[in-house]
């Protein structure tokens, strides 16, 4: 996946993430942890596109592992809201999933760049 393409995605789940929280029924619960997943969710795709204009390689490595971490907080909110949301089982799973893919391809692109960095090492 490229970058641009990976850019438009995690863009496109940030707003997926804003509609849902759109929907959520107001209480105090929803509204705190919603409060939360609008920020970790949204800083997924700025984090992102602030790791594509990294000065160096070791830039680049820290700003993915802050967009891992943010995808992974995004994550937990989901799951904390499912516990309290039952209905909205579906499209807190359907978040869930983009959000796991997403994690996959970012821990996949860490571990890539980190093996080329220990090869042009050897």
């Amino acid at each position: 996946m490229n970058s641009e393409l990976l850019k438009q995605r995690t863009k496109a789940y940030s707003i997926s993430i804003a509609k849902f929280i759109i929907d959520l029924p107001v209480n105090i619960i929803n509204r705190n942890y919603s409060n939360q997943l609008i920020r970790c969710s949204s800083s997924v795709g700025a984090n992102y596109r602030a790791a594509c204009r990294a000065k160096s390689t070791a830039d680049f490595l820290n700003k993915l592992k802050i967009v891992e971490e943010e995808l992974d907080e995004t994550m937990f909110f989901l799951e904390l809201l499912k516990e309290f949301n039952p209905a909205l089982v579906p499209e807190i799973k359907k978040n869930w999933d983009e959000g796991n893919e997403l994690l996959s391809i970012i821990v996949a692109s860490i571990m890539t760049i980190r093996n080329k960095a220990q090869i042009l090492k050897s």
